[in-house]
C-alpha cells in the first residue's frame, strides 16, 4: 500500500496569506509617502514595444556564415573604408522574412538598380511607393510622417532611436555615396545577379556594410584573361576615381587608398622597401596607377638618399651593368626617357647635341672594330645579338635600316644582316611574322619573293 503525504488545506491558506501580509508591510515601507494631493500614478499609454529581429545580420548578432559573404571575403574581410565610407543605420528590417516569407524580390524593393548607371545613385525603397503598400503608415509628408494604428505602421516598428517618431520625425539614416564608379544596369543586364556582389542577402535579416562589394570579388570576373572577360575591363580606373592627370584619387576622408596584400603581393606593409622592385619590375603599369615617374625619382635620383638602390659610383660603373642587363634597367627606368636623356646631356648618344660630345671621345669602338670586316667580338652585330635592349635604348628602328635595308628602300646600303644560309630557311620567319621583313624590303622587292 503506497503511502501519500498530505497537509491541511485551511493550514496552507493561513500561511499564504500571513506571508502575503508580511512583503505587503515591507514592500511599504520601502517606498516614499505620497503627497495628499498627488494623483495616483497612470500606466504608460503606447509604450514602444521592442523588438529583437532586424538588428543584425544574423539574430543575436551572431557570425554570418563565410559561403553568406560577398565574394573575396575570405581575401578582404571587411569593404574598404576609403571606397565604401562609414554608415549610420538607424532602422531594423528583415531581408529573410520579406524574401522568403513574403515572397518579395530584390526587384521589388531596389527597382531603381535596374535602370542605375552611377554609383551615387539613390538605390534604397521609396517608402511611399514600398513601405505603404503593407504598413499602415503614409510617407507622403517625409518631414511629418504618419503612423497608423496598426502595429506595424508605428514608426518604432521599423525606426531606431530615442524618441523615434516624436513629431512626425526619426533618427537620420546615413548611406554615403561610395568613391567608385559602377553601374548596376550594366551588370544586371548581363544576369550579373545580386549575389554575386552582395552575397546570400536573402538568408539575412539586417543588410549592413559588410554586405558591400570586395575587390577580390570583382576580380572574379575583371581578372580573367582577355578573351574570357569580354567586356569586363581589368584596368583600375574602370572603377576607381581619378584626377584630372589620369592618376587614381588615393586621399579621402576616411583615410588613404592603398592596395591590399592580395593584390600582386603590393601590401604597402613595413617590408615594402624591399619588395617593391620586383613588382615594379613585373608591372611598372601597374605602379603607374597611382604614381609617378617623380615619385620614384625622389629615392632613385638621389634627392631622397637611399644607398640601397645603387652605390655611391654607380655613374661610372652602370654601363657594365646594363650591357649584362643586370639588374634590369627597365624595372625603374625608361630607356628613352630617363638613359637616353643623360646620355645625351654628356655627350654619348648619337642625336645628341654636337657641342656636348667631348673632343676625340667616342661612345662605340672605331669602325674598323666596331662596323667593318671581319667581325670580331666587339663587332656590334654580336653586340645587339647579346642584348638587343641595349641597342635600342638610343637607337630607334631607322638607324638599322640606314645600312641594312635593301637599296631601294629609303636609300638603305643594302647590308644583309642575315647568316649565311638564311635564304634556304627564309620562308619560316617571313610566314611566322612578316612585319619585320618589311622594314628592309619592299612589297616587290625579288629576294623576298623567293622566300614566299
Amino acid at each position: 500500500m503506497t503511502m501519500r503525504a498530505t497537509s491541511p488545506a485551511p493550514l496552507w491558506s493561513a500561511v499564504a496569506l500571513a506571508l502575503g501580509v508580511a512583503l505587503a508591510f515591507i514592500a511599504g515601507l520601502s517606498l516614499p509617502a505620497a503627497d495628499a494631493d498627488q494623483e495616483p500614478a497612470k500606466a504608460t499609454v503606447g509604450a514602444p514595444k521592442k523588438y529583437t529581429s532586424g538588428l543584425h545580420p544574423m539574430p543575436n548578432g551572431d557570425p554570418v556564415p563565410l559561403e553568406w559573404m560577398p565574394p573575396g571575403t575570405k581575401e578582404s574581410p571587411a569593404p574598404s573604408d576609403e571606397i565604401f565610407p562609414p554608415q549610420t543605420l538607424t532602422i531594423r528590417f528583415n531581408h529573410k522574412k520579406h524574401v522568403q516569407d513574403l515572397k518579395m524580390s530584390c526587384k521589388s524593393s531596389h527597382g531603381a538598380a535596374y535602370q542605375s548607371a552611377a554609383a551615387s545613385d539613390r538605390l534604397l525603397p521609396e517608402p511611399t511607393k514600398t513601405c505603404d503598400a503593407c504598413h499602415d503608415v503614409s510617407h507622403a509628408d517625409l518631414h511629418r510622417v504618419v503612423a497608423g494604428t496598426e502595429e506595424n505602421g508605428q514608426c518604432t516598428y521599423c525606426h531606431l532611436g530615442e524618441g523615434a517618431g516624436v513629431g512626425g520625425r526619426v533618427a537620420r539614416f546615413v548611406m554615403p555615396s561610395p568613391n567608385l564608379r559602377f553601374n548596376h544596369k550594366k551588370h544586371l543586364d548581363r544576369n550579373i545577379g545580386c549575389a554575386q556582389c552582395h552575397g546570400r542577402v536573402e538568408e539575412l535579416e539586417l543588410a549592413t556594410r559588410e554586405q558591400l562589394p570586395r575587390m577580390a570579388g570583382c576580380f572574379g570576373c575583371h581578372a580573367l584573361p582577355v578573351p574570357a572577360r569580354g567586356e569586363a575591363k581589368g584596368e583600375c580606373t574602370t572603377c576607381h576615381l581619378t584626377e584630372p592627370s589620369g592618376k587614381m584619387v588615393q586621399e579621402f576622408a576616411t583615410g588613404q587608398l592603398l592596395p591590399p596584400d592580395w593584390l600582386h603581393m603590393s601590401g604597402h606593409t613595413p617590408d615594402w622597401i624591399e619588395r617593391h622592385k620586383s613588382v615594379a619590375g613585373s608591372d611598372s603599369k601597374y605602379c603607374a596607377s597611382c604614381h609617378s615617374e617623380e615619385d620614384c625619382a625622389e629615392c632613385h635620383d638621389g634627392r631622397v638618399r637611399n644607398r640601397k638602390v645603387h652605390p655611391n659610383d654607380w655613374i661610372t660603373m652602370h654601363q657594365a651593368a646594363a650591357r649584362l642587363d643586370n639588374p634590369r634597367c627597365t624595372s625603374c627606368h625608361q630607356e628613352t626617357q630617363f638613359c637616353g636623356d643623360c646620355h645625351r646631356r654628356v655627350g654619348v648618344a648619337r642625336d645628341g647635341p654636337a657641342g656636348n660630345r667631348p673632343t676625340g671621345a667616342r661612345f662605340h669602338p672605331p669602325p674598323s672594330v666596331w662596323t667593318n670586316a671581319p667581325r670580331t667580338g666587339e663587332h656590334h652585330a654580336w653586340e645587339a645579338q647579346r642584348n638587343l635592349n641595349a641597342c635600342v635604348s638610343c637607337h630607334a628602328e631607322r638607324d638599322c635600316a640606314t645600312c641594312h635595308a635593301t637599296k631601294g628602300i629609303a636609300g638603305g646600303g643594302g647590308v644583309s644582316p642575315h647568316p649565311a644560309g638564311f635564304a634556304k630557311s627564309c620562308g619560316q620567319p617571313l610566314s611566322r611574322n612578316p612585319r619585320p621583313c618589311m622594314v628592309c624590303h619592299g612589297p616587290g622587292d625579288g629576294m623576298l619573293e623567293r622566300c614566299r
